[in-house]
């Protein structure tokens, strides 16, 4: 029954944690007019006037990466559980800190070591974050409580991680307008799951 708890408000606070970062996300674009979001990422965001309340926002989304991870493992039946997703969880949860307290490159300035960094750090948490939703929904199958909700959370895990690989590969789609779609879509999966968790009913 505890652990019923735990879970319950885990994923809770990961849902609040989804939302709150998804409405400062729209915010913050809104107040800045000096960019275009079809072409500038969310890092260009952090940079500048509000970008103190981005930045306080991706700390809030890893907070809820690495708590929806625990209560992702937590929430299945012990045969279904595995460590993996929720250690991506917890990687990428770490990678998107990196991401915020680090300066991109902006188009015509010279690269840095800071910004490589935050580079290297943004890619570590699309790609674990992706593949940890990948994993988590694949071991969903596995327990008969969750065995209904495998098909909608694998199929949108998947969206993600196929998006994610089309804005990697893709050279002449607006960057922006292309990231986005795989924030999303990644949100979409984190607020479901979240939201799911919210609700589970002990065994």
């Amino acid at each position: 029954m505890q652990e019923t708890v735990v879970v319950r408000r885990l994923g809770l606070a990961s849902l609040a944690g989804v939302l709150a970062f998804l409405f400062t996300a729209i915010a913050v674009q809104a107040l800045r007019a000096d960019l275009d979001w079809r072409q500038a990422p969310l890092s260009f965001y952090l940079l500048g006037g509000h970008g103190y309340w981005l930045k306080a926002a991706y700390f809030g989304l890893a907070a809820s990466l690495a708590g929806l991870g625990a209560a992702g493992y937590l929430g299945l039946q012990r045969g279904a559980r595995s460590a993996a997703p929720a250690l991506l969880f917890a990687i990428a949860a770490l990678a998107l800190c990196t991401t915020a307290i680090t300066d991109s490159r902006l188009p015509g300035r010279d690269g840095t070591l800071e910004s490589l960094v935050h580079g290297i750090a943004a890619q570590t948490a699309f790609l674990c974050v992706t593949t940890a939703m990948l994993l988590q929904s694949w071991r969903i199958r596995l327990d008969a409580a969750w065995r209904h909700r495998f098909a909608p959370a694998f199929a949108l895990a998947a969206a993600a991680f196929v998006a994610l690989w089309g804005h990697a590969l893709w050279n002449g789609a607006p960057r922006g307008l292309t990231q986005k779609i795989v924030v999303l879509l990644v949100l979409a999966w984190l607020g479901l799951v979240g939201y799911w968790l919210s609700r589970r009913r002990a065994a």
